[in-house]
């Protein structure tokens, strides 16, 4: 295994990425939970988190939707609606870590990665979902959202973009 000029290895950039997605995806998270609050929410957080009041398919937001299509299409088996929530959090956390993983190997690759870079990152998660939700018929294109909802879904995964970019540049100065 190669070793960039600090020492880092890819698998340590990977697992430090793995962990910084973890971080940024708790940040944001907190993000949207304050949203729910202020917006009237009165569940505690485990519960938000953790998608309690999902009981059905019809219920379940995006990241479940694409799990349950990714289950059913590779196992030809269909999920029951008792398995919408856990399916919720396993794409929602999934998908925020691995992108952090893929950023990891990146910002390993340079000698000092900036926090900064969390920024494009964000703007870049932010910006696939918007490509791959409408063609898979999960959301409207774009151009059918209000700007008040853009830039609210733009600014949390910008608050997770820097915070796992963050966490990636101090994970770096720890032997994992």
């Amino acid at each position: 295994m190669r070793l960039n000029r600090d020492g880092l290895t890819p698998v340590g950039a990977i697992a430090r990425g793995l962990l910084a997605g973890a971080v940024g995806t708790i940040a944001m998270d907190a993000l949207l939970y304050f949203r729910y609050r202020k917006g009237g929410g009165n569940g505690g957080f485990p519960r938000w988190e953790f998608s309690a009041d999902i009981h059905s398919w019809d219920q379940a937001p995006a990241p479940a939707q694409v799990g349950r299509r990714l289950y059913d299409g590779l196992l030809q088996r269909e999920l029951p609606d008792d398995r919408a929530a856990l399916v919720n959090n396993i794409m929602h956390w999934g998908y925020g870590i691995a992108n952090a993983a893929v950023y990891g190997v990146l910002a390993g690759s340079l000698r000092t990665p900036r926090v900064w870079y969390g920024i494009p990152f964000g703007a870049g998660v932010w910006a696939s979902g918007y490509v791959v939700l409408p063609a898979a018929k999960l959301y409207e294109p774009i151009w059918k959202y209000d700007r008040v909802t853009l830039a609210k879904d733009l600014s949390a995964h910008l608050v997770y973009g820097l915070t796992t970019a963050a966490a990636f540049r101090l994970a770096r100065r720890f032997r994992l």
